[in-house]
């Protein structure tokens, strides 16, 4: 992605990136992180689609439903929800890092997915993300310090953009990085 490109689109994961930390909090119980709705209003204002994608196999095991989080997603603001109901071992497409729900969202959205931009805490979404050349910003919270010490094998070979200290962070870069309104 060039600088002078229009970003067309954000997939934003869930637990440890936009709230939480490193563990799935349900619906009800999950907390977002201060900024982080303003922060998805201040970008569709702004003309970027904002989209969740999330690994939630707790939905699988019976804890929770694909509704409830739908619901609760929707209420934060994202402009459409990708969310993977299945455990790792079920070995579906969508599951991160797999592209499935990267793809899925290409496809519904028409979106040059290099023109795109992923933020999460995980190797898995950063992995995803590489696949699909997407452009890659890891954050801090939840797991990324994580990805960055114990998993950073499985993602030497990634160039990943920037790494954000937090959600607020990330953001700001892109805003800077890419001339976007005044942030």
């Amino acid at each position: 992605m060039k600088n002078e490109c229009k970003i067309e689109a954000i997939f934003l994961d869930r637990d440890g990136t936009i709230g939480g930390d490193d563990t799935v909090h349900y619906p009800g119980t999950f907390q977002l992180f201060p900024h982080s709705q303003e922060l998805i209003y201040k970008l569709k204002e702004d003309g970027i689609k904002v989209f969740s994608f999330t690994n939630q196999p707790g939905i699988s095991e019976g804890k929770a439903t694909s509704q409830d989080f739908i619901d609760e997603l929707t209420k934060f603001g994202f402009d459409d929800i990708f969310l993977c109901p299945h455990r790792q071992s079920e070995g579906c497409i969508c599951r991160k890092p797999n592209i499935g729900m990267l793809m899925n969202g290409a496809e519904k959205y028409r979106l040059n997915l290099e023109n795109c931009v992923v933020i999460g805490d995980r190797w898995s979404d950063m992995l995803a993300a590489s696949k699909t050349n997407c452009l890659k910003i890891l954050v801090k919270t939840g797991a990324g310090q994580s990805a960055l010490n114990e998993h950073f094998y499985k993602i030497k070979d990634i160039k990943i953009e920037y790494i954000a200290e937090n959600i607020k962070d990330a953001i700001e870069w892109l805003y800077y990085q890419f001339k976007l309104k005044d942030y």
